[in-house]
């Protein structure tokens, strides 16, 4: 399946894509016709790949009260700081790297009310730069769990990405995995979590939105069967402070 987002871009890679072909052929050398050919079709076939949507299925023990996660790619922060926005408080926040090679779609992290959601302009600081979640183009949702808990998650751009798409709005109610939006090309999502919720994710680690399940809310009376070999919370990667809370 292809992203609704991208079919703008897709049919002016597509045209740029019959332009060049038609000229390939007005060229009598190979040596011009045959890398407009490979420009026309690796361009276009990058762009569907770029805005590839999977279907992706949340596990069974998740859908309650547990958290996947919100994007694809790479895991490359879990640190500790204040949270002055929705959870204000102290929460974890877990950082992960999208690279432009990585499906860009975006889904829920939990079941819930959004109760926060807006977009703030901002400047285009590489995904990873420690600045990027308060200065850069983002959006910010605060989700409330069914138990209570609080969790934000954000869409943030990069140096390359400075389109962000979302479909969320304060009051609606979502699913755990829903999908919501896409930031495209390289671009990076935050989230954050009260120091309840039980993270069973690492540093380092490659995770896909929707079915990597990053941690459980803790409810009354819940008895969640921990999946064989996932990590719990005292065996997940240390939890360092944030040098830039």
């Amino acid at each position: 399946m292809v992203a609704r987002e991208g079919y703008t871009i897709i049919a002016v890679a597509a045209g740029l894509a019959l332009v060049l072909a038609v000229g390939a052929f007005w060229v009598e050398s190979w040596l011009w016709r045959g890398p407009m050919l490979v420009l026309a079709a690796g361009g276009l076939a990058f762009t569907l790949y770029f805005f590839r949507d999977p279907e992706r299925t949340p596990p069974s023990d998740a859908l309650e009260a547990g958290i996947v996660a919100p994007a694809d790619g790479r895991v490359v922060e879990i640190v500790n700081e204040d949270a002055p926005l929705y959870l204000d408080g102290p929460a974890r926040r877990i950082s992960i790297f999208l690279s432009p090679l990585d499906v860009h779609v975006n889904r829920v992290p939990a079941r819930g009310v959004i109760e926060h959601a807006t977009y703030r302009p901002g400047d285009y600081l590489v995904a990873w730069h420690p600045k990027a979640s308060e200065k850069n183009e983002r959006s910010e949702f605060g989700l409330r769990h069914p138990s209570g808990t609080k969790l934000l998650f954000k869409q943030i751009a990069g140096a390359v990405a400075r389109r962000i798409e979302y479909d969320l709005q304060e009051g609606d109610t979502v699913e755990t995995g829903q999908r919501f939006g896409i930031v495209k090309f390289g671009s990076r999502m935050d989230l954050l979590v009260p120091p309840s919720v039980e993270l069973c994710v690492k540093e380092g680690q490659s995770v896909r939105a929707g079915t990597t399940v990053l941690g459980h809310i803790r409810t009354p009376g819940a008895d969640r069967a921990r999946p064989p070999g996932a990590p719990s919370a005292s065996t997940a990667s240390p939890v360092r402070r944030s040098s830039a809370s």
